[in-house]
């Protein structure tokens, strides 16, 4: 089975279309998940979708090993299902490692910023409104989301 080369190529751009797609449903759905459960999962789902496996050394040629790994379970064809988890669990390890190091020197820049607290803007003891009668320039929008509720002070 050859397939020409603009057919080949063809092929793998739909795919690579169709599985930016799904990653990108996949982001969508994992995004309110805990962001400790979120990163992995969204790690794994790009190690899936993205992994190819060779499918005929001589001519080289490359399918995604998830679709090699389902066709030749589910219709029990082939020798190449062998190959493509190979190739499956090496990209993911790398991937895992690499995603490792990442998340230790985060979580070292973040301990760090907790021991040497910055003076903020939150630890003022002014009211909201001593702060927003003041004619400095400073903005006073909440950073983010969870700091968006402003209870009255007694």
């Amino acid at each position: 089975m050859f397939l020409p080369a603009n057919e080949y190529l063809l092929a793998w751009s739909a795919y690579g279309i169709a599985a930016l797609g799904c990653l990108l449903v996949w982001l969508r759905i994992t995004r309110p998940l805990w962001r400790w459960l979120r990163e992995p999962l969204r790690l794994l789902m790009a190690v899936l979708l993205l992994t190819p496996t060779i499918v005929d050394p001589a001519k080289d040629l490359f399918a995604p090993a998830v679709a090699i790994t389902a066709l030749d379970l589910l219709f029990k064809v082939g020798s190449n299902a062998w190959r493509a988890v190979a190739d499956l669990a090496l990209y993911g390890l790398i991937a895992f490692a690499t995603y490792a190091v990442f998340v230790l020197i985060r979580w070292l820049l973040e301990r760090r910023a907790k021991q040497h607290p910055s003076e903020s803007r939150h630890e003022d003891p002014r009211t909201l409104r001593e702060r927003l009668e003041d004619d400095d320039e400073e903005d006073y929008r909440p950073m983010n989301r969870y700091e968006a509720r402003t209870e009255p002070r007694l």
